[in-house]
Parts: C-alpha cells; structure tokens; sequence
C-alpha cells in the first residue's frame, strides 16, 4: 500500500510536545528543546525505509548478524528556523553530512529569496532530509528542493512541524516524488503567509528575536 504523504505524525508524544509547542508563554529554551525533541521523533518515522546492509558482529559471547545503514544521509536545514531541527536528528544520524540553504521570505511577495548556499560541487549522499519547522506556503520548501535537484540529489524527504494545506498542495504538486513528514497539519494560512491557528514565527521564538 502506497504511503500517505503527507505523513502525519499520530504518535502520543508528538501530540503531547507539540502542544507545549505551540503555547504562548513556551519560552526560548523550552522552545528549542521541543523543537530538538519532536525532530528525534519525526526522524524516526521518515527513516523506516532507508537501506541496510547484513554484516556479522562478535559479541562477548558468539557472533551475531546484525545490520549498518548502507546509504549515506544528508540534512539540509533552510535557514534560520530549520536550524533548531538539526541536533536531535544528528543525534539519532551521528554520521549524517549537514548542509545549509539560506531562503527568506520577501514579507511583500510572500515568494522566497536565496541568499545562502553550501553544498558541495557534486552530491555526497543518496537521501536528503531538508527541514524546517514550518511548511506555509511552500515556496522555501520548493526552492530548496529544486536547488538539490539540481545539485543532483535522487532521493529528497521533507521533515518539519506544522504545514497549511496551502503549502503542503504546493510542495506536492512541485514535487510529487518528495515524501513530507509532519506532525500537524493546520486550518489556513492568514493574510501575511502564516500558519492558523500555528505557533507564531518558529525561527524568532527559537532564537528570542520576536
């Protein structure tokens, strides 16, 4: 059966700190910490097909079959928010490479403008994870995905918080090859581009600059 995309995270403590999440009074810190916490989470499930290769281990006892992940990974966060999502991921991938895209969004257009790129001159992994927090209206996730393409990336997953259905419908279409992992989805997006009823601006309360 074909998986559902996207995917939406049912998990209980996904539920659970995605509620602290989103809660006014959740300071910086405690922020970070969540957002550190429900990326492991997501990790978890956007990985479950990636490939393995059989080796044989010696324990103190016997050897034992036993099996290492047979393709390298790539997390490319979009600047500045994704940041917050890199650290529990890497935890959990401590030999994943980590590249960077810079996008901001033009607050007029709404339509997204690079001003950063480190990727190196030919592709170093087989799966890309690109992260950021918030899929509103698609347009960074897009551009991202289209700058990896290009780079020359086969295999591409988007990981991130919260999305609009407005945003979600737009990476799909751009992209239908790319699996999302969420562990919301939201009602609309308002007139300024965010996600209703959302948690605000994910890199400004990661970062205390709201």
């Amino acid at each position: 059966m074909a998986e559902e995309n996207p995917n939406v995270s049912k998990h209980p403590l996904v539920l659970h700190k995605l509620t602290l999440l989103r809660r006014e009074k959740t300071e910086p810190k405690k922020f970070r910490e969540l957002i550190r916490e429900i990326s492991m989470l997501l990790c978890y499930e956007a990985t479950q097909d990636l490939a393995l290769a059989e080796i044989n281990v010696r324990t103190p006892l016997a050897v034992a079959t036993g099996y290492e992940l047979k393709e390298k990974i790539g997390l490319v966060p979009i600047l500045r928010a994704g940041l917050g999502m890199v650290n529990g991921i890497w935890e959990m991938l401590p030999g994943a490479e980590v590249w960077h895209i810079g996008l901001r969004r033009d607050e007029r257009t709404l339509q997204p403008v690079e001003y950063y790129r480190k990727l190196p001159v030919d592709p170093t992994v087989q799966v890309c994870l690109v992260l950021d927090p918030m899929l509103a209206t698609g347009g960074s996730a897009i551009a991202a995905v289209n700058i990896l393409k290009k780079w020359g990336a086969r295999r591409i997953k988007f990981l991130g918080v919260i999305g609009a259905p407005e945003g979600i419908n737009a990476l799909k279409e751009a992209h239908p090859d790319v699996q999302i992992y969420l562990a919301a989805v939201d009602e609309h997006l308002n007139e300024a581009g965010f996600i209703v009823p959302g948690l605000g601006d994910a890199g400004d309360r990661q970062f205390g600059t709201g």
